[in-house]
């Protein structure tokens, strides 16, 4: 019995979310049709509206507090307030100054990413994608990298530029110093407090894409490796299995969210990928198995318990496998529904993190140390350390209470990097990040940062083990690729949003550091400012045109310099699961 639609084969639902079955104006249509409108406003106004209050507020405040401060009848109780203030403001950060640090930060990265980072990458890109296309025909690198750094430079200008046009637009609306009868004015104080708002946050706008546009331009380019290292006599070597974006759906039949039907469907693919990994681990061996993120599709259970089923014939390649998140695994809201948002108090997204560090604690944690953040100094074990939070991890997944939440946030933090000591001094360690940014909003999912936290803690592991050589493991790339996409929208915005900042402070173990990272399916070897950067294809998320599914097993060698080198890469080539 065949039916007129074979479920098997899907339909038009399955390619929802499809970013190669649908275009972006589509998608962006779907958005804006499906979206909560409640919901957005709601987290508009906890995200932007209040702080823009606040600040649009606060130079009208503080002229109001001067003013009464400055009367002598009132003198006395102006004088106490602020000592109050100072000493609540000084116990907040003794007891809280670490959790508050990491919110300022995330917070601040998190906002340039949404509001600075979109406008000056589409400048930038754009005028990269314009001068890279009647450059095709060159393959001077030197001038390639050239016009890189010059558009950089012209669209922080360019931005900077019409900033500060925006600024003398809404100035003559704003008003930095009040008296208490104006304030007493909602109407007036409502107008104020928006341009006032407008123009602080227009002013940082034009600042941070100068400084950006600055910064991009003058480090140094990346730049395609041209040729990889010979072995040689006498260097220690490693074999590191390079995985990325697996992408494992809950279903025999499912497709996945950004490739619709035209992507394989099941989880066929990853068991063949298993196979392929065992196969060389008993013939030539492998010291590591390195998965750099978005192991599941949309972080949903069933999606781990496929991962898991699949992994458990492979006890040797799960004794190797090392992994961390990537934004599919943590960030992706509704698989089906891009429109769909989570508030920022809903506790999914934090449901979604506690899977994740179950499921690599199971696969890693007794080999992986975390970073004590007070003494630098490497630590417990993944799995101790998050043994006496056992019982409120399981208890939140079963209630999902907000006050648990909120409890588990610092636990989320706190074991990031993951560091895999080196079997001996001099041997190859592996330090795993997090560069997932805050997100609620499935198609704002693929933002990336890193924390000054964790760049603190690759500097603690390389002065532990300072003859070690380092795979710095992380699921976003730090540089968008030196290479001419077909189209425009290949190539914005999912970089990591302090990139430039996290490139310049990796610089300082370039000679004994290799990045790897997956998250745009891009098969890319390059350098950047010193630093060997390795990028990996999906094995799984290939379209029915393309070559087909491979993966990498990459050479690292480090001889009596104990520089850190590439050699030339095995390709693994997987049997394509066709698309229905």
């Amino acid at each position: 019995m065949t039916p007129i639609l074979d479920p098997r084969a899907g339909d038009i639902e399955d390619d929802q979310s499809s970013t190669t079955r649908r275009s972006l104006v589509s998608l962006a249509g779907s958005l804006l049709a499906e979206v909560s409108f409640p919901k957005i406003v709601l987290a508009w106004v906890m995200i932007v509206g209040l702080p823009g209050v606040f600040l649009g507020a606060a130079p009208l405040v503080v002229s109001v507090w001067v003013v009464k401060v400055s009367s002598r009848a009132s003198a006395i109780a102006y004088e106490v307030i602020p000592a109050i203030v100072l000493v609540m403001l000084l116990a907040i950060g003794w007891f809280l100054g670490r959790r508050v640090f990491r919110l300022a930060e995330s917070s601040f990265w998190s906002l340039n990413a949404l509001a600075v980072q979109p406008v000056y990458v589409l400048s930038r890109e754009g005028l990269r994608h314009f001068t890279e296309r009647r450059l095709s025909s060159s393959p001077d690198d030197d001038r390639r990298a050239m016009w890189r750094s010059a558009s950089a430079l012209v669209a922080g200008l360019l931005i900077c530029g019409a900033s500060m046009w925006l600024v003398l637009l809404v100035w003559p609306l704003s008003r930095w110093t009040a008296s208490l009868a104006e304030i007493e004015s909602l109407r007036w104080l409502a107008s104020t407090i928006t341009a006032n708002a407008i123009v602080i946050v227009t002013c940082y706008l034009a600042g941070a894409a100068l400084v950006w546009g600055v910064a991009d331009a003058i480090m140094a380019q990346p730049r395609d490796l041209r040729e990889f290292s010979q072995p040689r006599a006498h260097d220690r070597q490693w074999r590191v299995a390079h995985l990325s974006d697996l992408h494992v759906v809950g279903e025999p039949y499912g497709f996945r969210l950004e490739s619709g039907r035209s992507g394989p469907q099941g989880n066929a693919g990853f068991r063949q990928i298993l196979a392929r990994l065992q196969a060389i681990h008993h013939g030539a061996g492998l010291d590591i198995v390195l998965v750099t993120g978005d192991i599941t599709d949309a972080g949903r259970s069933s999606e781990w318990a496929e991962f898991f089923d699949a992994l458990q014939a492979f006890p040797d390649i799960a004794a190797r496998l090392v992994m961390l998140p990537g934004n599919h695994d943590v960030n992706v809201v509704d698989r089906a529904n891009p429109a769909r948002l989570d508030l920022p108090t809903s506790p999914m997204k934090r449901l979604r993190q506690m899977r994740s560090i179950s499921a690599v604690s199971a696969i890693q944690g007794e080999r992986v140390v975390i970073v004590d953040p007070k003494t630098g100094a490497l630590g417990e074990t993944l799995e101790s350390a998050i043994e006496p939070r056992r019982l409120e991890v399981s208890t939140f997944a079963n209630e999902g209470s907000l006050r648990l939440s909120l409890l588990l946030a610092d636990l989320w933090v706190s074991v990031f990097p993951m560091i895999l000591p080196p079997a001996s001094d001099d041997g190859l360690g592996v330090i795993l990040l997090n560069s997932n940014a805050e997100s609620h909003f499935s198609f704002s999912n693929a933002l990336g940062m890193i924390s000054s936290e964790q760049a603190d803690a690759i500097d603690a592991a390389a002065k532990r083990f300072p003859r070690a050589q380092w795979v710095v493991a992380l699921h976003h790339h730090l540089v968008e690729y030196p290479k001419a996409p077909k189209a425009l929208s290949e190539r914005i915005g999912t970089a990591l949003s302090n990139g430039t900042w996290f490139v310049r402070r990796l610089q300082r173990h370039a000679d004994h550091v290799v990045v790897m990272h997956g998250h745009r399916h891009i098969d890319w070897v390059g350098r950047c400012g010193g630093l060997l950067i390795v990028s990996a294809p999906s094995p799984i998320m290939q379209h029915a045109e393309d070559e087909g599914a491979y993966f990498y097993v990459h050479t690292l060698a480090a001889g009596a310099d104990g520089k850190v080198r590439l050699l030339q890469p095995e390709r693994v080539d997987v049997a394509a699961v066709s698309a229905s």
